[in-house]
């Protein structure tokens, strides 16, 4: 009998998290790059490989773009989210999908990267794809939050605690499309680089975005003498203009309903 995945994630603070995002979300200004990208890059693969789906799932979908660009080619989109809007269907991404018939593409945008079983999520959405259908999945990977960790670890001093959580990478990536009996599977990643004046810029994107930490030991909260720290810690990090970069890497797997044969990795 296979082991138990471990408990890393809170599926309850995973949620609450998500429910954030979403009244942030309403707010004017809001950040919403790391969707806007995701979204841009699917459809944008999805013209490159010509393929055109009959009947698509959207999971996490905050934009609507992706589910709007193929309901303009003529396709049947359901649209789900960990989370649901309305218009949405609730998904649990670590049981098997809800639905009867099989899809031609499967899009998971931004929310596989807290989910405990991974690996168990993708062969749900392997499963849940017909006979040479696609799925692409994106989600903040590797290197995403590099600054952020390091001025928390500075803010915490002596005592650090756990506060953003582990990430994949792009071998691991492609290790596990594999492992799912993906065929055709790709992985590669790209960074997007932001620029802030000041920390709570940078934390309310991160809050806005729904990357907060969802690990299922909470961190303690910061302190006065620890938030100073983190503050000095930023400004220590500006350029000569006063600004921080930091760096969001958005990983994608690729793979389709076919038999496997050798990956390929796109660095």
């Amino acid at each position: 009998m296979a082991s138990a995945p471990p408990t890393i994630f809170s599926p309850a603070r995973r949620l609450a998290l998500r429910r954030r995002m979403h009244v942030l979300q309403t707010r004017p200004g809001a950040a919403r790059f790391l969707a806007e990208d995701m979204a841009e890059d699917v459809l944008d693969r999805l013209s490159f490989l010509r393929h055109e789906p009959r009947r698509a799932l959207v999971i996490g979908d905050l934009t609507g773009t992706v589910a709007a660009g193929l309901a303009a080619q003529g396709a049947e989109v359901v649209r789900a989210d960990p989370l649901p809007m309305p218009g949405e269907i609730r998904v649990d991404e670590e049981q098997p999908l809800p639905f009867a018939e099989g899809f031609d593409f499967i899009a998971s945008l931004g929310t596989l990267d807290t989910v405990n079983d991974l690996p168990g999520a993708m062969v749900h959405l392997r499963r849940a794809l017909r006979p040479d259908g696609l799925a692409i999945i994106s989600f903040p990977g590797a290197g995403s939050l590099a600054t952020l960790r390091a001025i928390m670890l500075e803010a915490d001093g002596e005592r650090p605690a756990a506060r953003i959580h582990p990430q994949v990478d792009v071998r691991a990536g492609g290790q596990l499309l594999q492992r799912c009996g993906f065929g055709d599977p790709v992985v590669d990643s790209r960074a997007l680089k932001v620029r802030y004046g000041t920390l709570r810029g940078l934390v309310d994107d991160v809050r806005a975005q729904g990357l907060g930490s969802a690990l299922q030991r909470a961190a303690p909260p910061l302190g006065r003498t620890a938030l100073a720290r983190a503050e000095a810690a930023f400004a220590a990090r500006a350029d000569a203009d006063g600004r921080v970069t930091e760096l969001f890497e958005i990983l994608t797997l690729s793979g389709w309903a076919r038999a496997p044969r050798p990956s390929r990795f796109d660095l």
